[in-house]
């Protein structure tokens, strides 16, 4: 037998020869061309830590405790590691997590205090990027102020760490249980020593997420001495231990092990949960995990030269498998939203980290392609979840309600895979919470959670909007992005009701959904903030960013005046047709990119003209070219931004990745579509960035995506068929898709009326 290393559009040919029988098998190495590392620079927030898809444990280097830039713990302008941490968020613009943190130390073990807001920890060592390697499922870096190589992998529920140590009688640890990232508040910290190999524990913090339970169970590979240290968490006449100092000699090159698991529910839960690494064999770990990479990134085949395009495209797939993480453990166990611990049914797993704000745009779609079956099992999580706690969460962080962000985007998500035909969830319940989303009611969530009080979760704009029939901008900040978003998520219980043959429902919905209406001033053509008077909020400034204190959301009215994606034929007659329509659209791209205020949102970035491409409200508009008759327009502003706005680079994303949704834009648009409208069940087709694509179907099926005469002075489509049959328009529908199938592109270098008509 014979093996042979291989790129991703090769294959690795095994024969061996046996009476005359031969026996072959295609090995796809998908995860060399993964480069974690993109997004940890400029504000990507991304993090390059061994992980498996979806996992609950998320080990990695900690280089920074406070800041924007240091929502993931690393950014990769830094030349110090704090140690490694094991839970981190994946390209939010909130910090939280960073929990059970691990420094190998050689020599005098330096945990004496440092400034409140310093970066970097006593301990701290520097380390180059020259001696640091990640790929999907592994990282490795040298500790030079400690002469330490570390190694990190991991299962679902477990991390296993290796390093590599120098000789002395002087090697150590240290377990530092009170850190955390973001200066969190600990409400209580727990760390006991069970035996000379064996460290357990709790923490309860406060961030981010309001109660946030870790408890940890650690095992080492060598015996140890243990000392242990107090520090901030000291109620009155009580000294709880919460830092483990480990103390042991090593040989030259000695190989020390640990493996960590964790758990939201209890030591127990950890200690179960330590079973998926039944022995000390790091490289069994570390394979499993890379060939569980290749698993996920291997839904989708692409054919092109381009080696960066190649790395840009599966590092995008990976980032779109890092989140929702899983929150039950081995036994079933996990802490719901009611803060109780609960038992998911077999099958039906509890999953945290929702960043539905984003990810109902682009991520979720994707799913309902590649791994529809995984995407229904976050419903059935949203779904619990509702059940647990009294509604659907708008961002979960840790079995917590957050609060943060706005709309009820857990109803698009599952709405848009009802009416692509995933049916394996309770329907009826879903109605019933997405009615419980859509509706003003303090009373009814049961989770006991701070942020009720602020109204995050029962936002008074609802009542406004159920009464009003708009929400007045003198009695509600954000008034015009919460309106325009709430117009589309009742638009999408309207059909979702109609589905179910529920037709009051249906038509009640259908006219909320018409409430983007009351924002459009014709006079300036733009969504504009309206008292509780009926007068236009003044003065305005359409490029004016007051940071999360105006009228929109991480945005301005350029931006949100075009979020309508459920009825662009209603948007196009209040901007006076389609002429006025296509003028006014050619104009965001056209406009100055200066931007004004008080405070101007760092969320809007990636700029081209007004259009924003670093952060989501601007996410769906270059489709809408497809819907006026000029798809050429769409197909020469997905191909800039594809070539724009990500690269091979650690500062290659132009905003927050935001758990997934920043690479699931790119995957969809280099494979050709878009999905403008989640629920409705069609694809815009803007411009294939590759030669071909070719989607692995999870009925065995596969859908692929032809580009004849492709090349970056090709953008445009000249033609177009669909399973051998002429396509005229620039659409094609999900259930197209699903059935297997080629759609072929003919592309030039001149806009063409394809499309158009």
């Amino acid at each position: 037998m014979m093996h042979l290393n291989a790129k991703l559009l090769g294959s690795v040919v095994v024969a061996t020869l046996l009476a005359a029988c031969s026996t072959t098998a295609v090995h796809k190495e998908y995860a060399d061309y993964v480069n974690p590392f993109i997004g940890t620079g400029g504000h990507g927030h991304t993090f390059p830590g061994a992980i498996v898809p979806n996992g609950m444990i998320q080990p990695g280097p900690d280089t920074r405790i406070y800041g924007w830039d240091a929502c993931s713990g690393y950014y990769y302008a830094d030349s110090t590691i704090n140690g490694f941490s094991h839970t981190h968020l994946s390209g939010t613009g909130c910090g939280d997590y960073g929990d059970i943190l691990l420094m190998p130390t050689v020599g005098t073990q330096k945990t004496e205090r440092v400034a409140p807001d310093a970066q970097a920890l006593a301990y701290a060592s520097r380390f180059s990027h020259a001696n640091e390697t990640a790929s999907p499922g592994y990282y490795s870096v040298v500790l030079d102020t400690y002469g330490v190589k570390a190694e990190l992998t991991a299962t679902q529920r477990a991390a296993l760490h290796r390093y590599t140590f120098p000789e002395t009688a002087e090697a150590g640890f240290i377990l530092d249980l009170d850190y955390s990232l973001q200066g969190q508040k600990n409400r209580e910290l727990t760390l006991q020593v069970l035996n000379d190999s064996t460290l357990c524990g709790h923490k309860n913090t406060n961030g981010w997420a309001w109660k946030h339970d870790v408890y940890f169970y650690a095992v080492f590979s060598k015996p140890f001495t243990c000392t242990m240290q107090t520090d901030s968490v000291q109620p009155v006449g009580t000294a709880i231990p919460v830092k483990a100092l480990l103390r042991f000699a090593t040989a030259k090159d000695e190989q020390v092990l640990v493996k960590i698991a964790l758990s939201a529910v209890d030591v127990e839960g950890a200690k179960k949960n330590l079973a998926e690494i039944p022995g000390w064999d790091f490289e069994q770990v570390k394979s499993d995990a890379r060939q569980a990479w290749n698993n996920y990134l291997g839904k989708i085949d692409i054919d092109t030269p381009d080696e960066q395009q190649k790395t840009v495209f599966y590092t995008a797939m990976y980032h779109t498998g890092i989140s929702p993480n899983l929150f039950t453990d081995i036994d079933g166990r996990y802490r719901g939203l009611d803060r109780q611990i609960h038992t998911a049914e077999a099958g039906r797993p509890m999953y945290t980290i929702f960043s539905l704000w984003d990810t109902f745009r682009a991520l979720h779609p994707l799913l309902t392609i590649i791994d529809p079956k995984q995407n229904t099992g976050f419903i059935h999580a949203l779904l619990q979840q509702y059940k647990d706690g009294g509604i659907l969460p708008m961002w979960e962080l840790a079995g917590n309600y957050t609060g943060t962000m706005i709309g009820y985007h857990a109803v698009p998500v599952i709405v848009d895979a009802y009416m692509k035909g995933e049916h394996d969830f309770d329907a009826e319940l879903a109605l019933k919470a997405c009615l419980r989303s859509a509706e003003y009611d303090t009373l009814s969530p049961i989770a006991t959670t701070n942020y009720l009080k602020y109204n995050a979760l029962m936002p008074m704009s609802k009542y406004y909007k159920n009464t009003l029939g708009y929400v007045p901008c003198d009695k509600e900040n954000e008034s015009v992005a919460k309106a325009l978003e709430y117009a589309y998520n009742d638009w999408c219980i309207s059909i979702f009701a109609q589905a179910l043959g529920d037709t009051a429902t249906q038509q009640r919905y259908a006219k909320l959904s018409k409430a983007y209406q009351n924002y459009f001033d014709p006079s300036v053509r733009f969504m504009r903030g309206k008292d509780s008077k009926g007068q236009w909020r003044t003065p305005f400034n359409p490029r004016s960013s007051n940071h999360r204190e105006d009228d929109y959301c991480e945005g301005t009215a350029w931006q949100w005046t075009w979020f309508v994606p459920h009825d662009v034929e209603g948007l196009v007659d209040l901007m006076g047709g389609r002429d006025g329509f296509i003028g006014k659209l050619d104009s965001l791209f056209t406009a100055d990119s200066e931007l004004d205020g008080e405070l101007v949102s760092a969320d809007i970035s990636g700029l081209i003209g007004q259009y924003a491409h670093g952060n989501e409200p601007s996410h769906h508009i270059l489709h809408l070219y497809n819907k006026v008759g000029q798809p050429w327009k769409a197909q020469a502003l997905v191909d800039s931004v594809l070539h724009s706005q990500y690269f091979n680079d650690p500062n290659g994303l132009s905003g927050n990745e935001d758990c997934g949704q920043m690479s699931a834009w790119y995957i969809m648009n280099a494979m050709g579509f878009y999905q403008l409208c989640p629920g409705k069940p069609e694809y815009s087709i803007g411009r294939p960035l590759f030669n071909a694509v070719t989607i692995n179907l999870p009925d065995g099926k596969t859908f692929s995506i032809i580009a004849k005469n492709n090349s970056a002075k090709t953008p445009y489509i000249a033609s177009a068929t669909l399973n051998g049959k002429s396509l005229d328009k620039p659409f094609f529908t999900h259930a197209q898709l699903m059935g297997g199938g080629t759609l072929e592109l003919v592309m030039t270098d001149q806009p063409t009326r394809w499309g158009a008509e």
